[in-house]
């Protein structure tokens, strides 16, 4: 599993947006200049975690982005499967797309290292909250561990 730079940079604005909560909105132009992305790409990333239920937009003057939950209760996970689509490590994992269901799983010797992997990595991901990385950052820790 690769995450791809939406990825990346949609925990990176999450996370600007918790540390800055207490300015209020912040429009896509600050968040831009902040963590030196492109506007254009921020705009192709911002309506899928408005969507998702982790972005509030206010249009308007005055208008920007806000945290729709609080940054304890935003998980990586919850991020990355926005932008990425899904957490599987591999397409027949992924029981949203039938189109990959596997014909073998019933006799595949190598699906419960998958399954394993997949544990692994969501449990992972859904343990660490924005909170957790801003708190984390703020320290000079080690990496995080499983």
């Amino acid at each position: 599993m690769k995450i791809s730079t939406k990825g990346r940079y949609a925990l990176r604005i999450i996370v600007d947006l918790a540390r800055h909560d207490q300015d209020g909105l912040t429009t896509l132009k600050t968040l831009a200049e902040r963590q030196d992305i492109s506007k254009k790409y921020l705009e192709q990333i911002v309506p899928l975690l408005n969507k998702g239920g982790i972005l509030i937009t206010e249009r308007g003057f005055g208008g920007g982005y806000r945290l729709a939950k609080s940054p304890d209760d935003i998980s990586v996970a919850d991020i990355l499967r926005l932008t990425e689509g899904s957490l599987e490590p591999v397409a027949c994992l992924d029981s949203t797309d039938p189109e990959f269901i596997c014909s073998r799983s019933q006799d595949c010797p190598t699906l419960p290292v998958w399954r394993g992997l997949s544990k692994v990595i969501n449990d992972y991901l859904e343990g660490i909250s924005i909170t957790d990385i801003i708190n984390h950052s703020s320290e000079a820790g080690d990496d995080y561990v499983i």
